[in-house]
């Protein structure tokens, strides 16, 4: 019968764990028997007492050591006693808005951007509008240029526009202002009295607005340079018949007279002081003359006056943010106007800068140097004479924008 192991085969070495030793010699049976180690291999400790309940025997007077567990028992606090961080609690996303909120904001979005669509469309808007109905008619003389910019505006009261008459026949210019903004200096309003004793070209000596009468704007223009050597850049024809609209248009202003007045001519009913006027009463009070101590001068005074009264009532903010007013104001002054061929809505806008600046604090206002207000030369009647030394220099201080308040006394 074959053997029931290998020959020369390792039996397996039976556990001494538990073993007890035999004979003389034996180490103390309460000493365990240690466990034989591979070479090399880590030290295990077990975390079980010895078999049979007895510990390992420590030295003398010593306790033997607990060996420590290796892993935490379920349940005791960390060995550095810190605490233990929980995981945070579960944070839910936040809500949506409701579809009918988010609606609401949509909706006032596009009320926003209509509104910033129209303030801006609308001023441009008006102004390719306003630009289309302006009057153009031939004025300029086409003179080489002047430093600085000139206006020459001028107050016609033609006939057929239902305005008072007052004797006199035929195309008239009775005022007539030069407006230059200087390239630096003070911008200056010049009132030229109508009956200014003057060269007109092809026509001799004569009163100044006679050259109206002769040959229209483009003969007043080259009458004025001639008189000022200035050339004008812009010239603005203002029908009086249509201030009357234009004052109702910016409902009204309040003008100032010193004296009391009552002229059948014009029509004019004054109470001394400062009164509102519609723009019946205001065309009476720039067209009136005969009453006037100053005659031509002082009427040359109120009508600058009632320009400057509407320029000022025109930009108001009441007035300008008001869009239901803008073309009746526009409208009314454009019929009011008529310009030169290359003279637009921006060309006007900038006038009226000019004029504010000119009747402001630091502009200048008023009539060139004259020598005599009551001049007869003989065919003409009375004219008024520029004085024949100071004006040159008046209107070449002027052109240099060197002109000071010392010049008009």
């Amino acid at each position: 019968m074959p053997p029931s192991i290998a020959p020369g085969a390792s039996r397996p070495r039976p556990d001494a764990r538990g073993a007890r030793p035999v004979g003389s010699g034996a180490p103390d049976a309460t000493r365990a028997m240690p466990t034989a180690r591979p070479t090399g291999a880590p030290e295990r400790r077990s975390v079980h007492a010895p078999q049979g309940g007895q510990p390992a025997h420590p030295a003398a007077g010593q306790q033997a050591p607990r060996p420590a567990p290796a892993y935490a028992p379920r349940g005791a606090a960390p060995a550095d006693d810190r605490p233990v961080r929980t995981a945070p609690a579960h944070q839910p996303p936040p809500t949506p808005a409701p579809p009918r909120r988010r609606r609401r904001g949509r909706r006032v979005l596009a009320v926003v951007v209509v509104l910033l669509v129209l303030l801006l469309a609308w001023p441009v808007g008006l102004l390719f509008w306003a630009n289309g109905q302006i009057t153009h008619i031939d004025a300029l003389s086409g003179a080489a240029g002047t430093p600085g910019t000139t206006y020459l505006l001028a107050g016609s009261d033609s006939r057929g526009n239902g305005v008072a008459e007052d004797g006199t026949e035929g195309q008239r210019s009775d005022t007539i202002m030069v407006l230059h903004q200087p390239d630096s200096g003070p911008a200056a309003l010049i009132s030229l009295p109508r009956d200014t004793f003057t060269e007109i070209p092809g026509h001799g000596a004569n009163k100044l607005n006679a050259s109206f009468s002769f040959g229209g704007p483009e003969l007043l223009v080259q009458t004025v340079e001639g008189l000022t050597g200035l050339t004008v850049d812009h010239y603005v024809e203002i029908g009086m018949g249509g201030v009357r609209d234009v004052v109702d248009a910016v409902g009204g202003v309040e003008l100032c007279l010193d004296t009391d007045v009552n002229d059948p001519m014009s029509g004019l009913v004054w109470e001394a002081g400062c009164h509102p006027a519609d723009g019946e009463t205001a065309l009476s009070f720039a067209r009136m003359r005969y009453s006037d101590p100053q005659g031509d001068i002082g009427r040359t005074d109120r009508q600058r006056q009632l320009v400057g009264a509407i320029i000022s009532e025109a930009s108001r903010p009441a007035t300008l943010l008001d869009p239901r007013g803008h073309v009746e104001l526009v409208g009314s002054a454009l019929d009011a106007l008529a310009v030169d061929q290359d003279t637009g809505i921006v060309d006007l806008a900038r006038m009226a800068l000019a004029f504010r600046s000119a009747t402001g604090a630091d502009g200048l206002v008023g009539p060139p140097p004259i020598a005599d207000l009551n001049y007869q030369p003989g065919g003409v009647g009375s004219t008024v004479l520029l004085h024949p030394d100071r004006a040159p220099q008046f209107f070449q201080r002027l052109r240099d924008g060197e002109l000071t308040a010392a010049d008009f006394e």
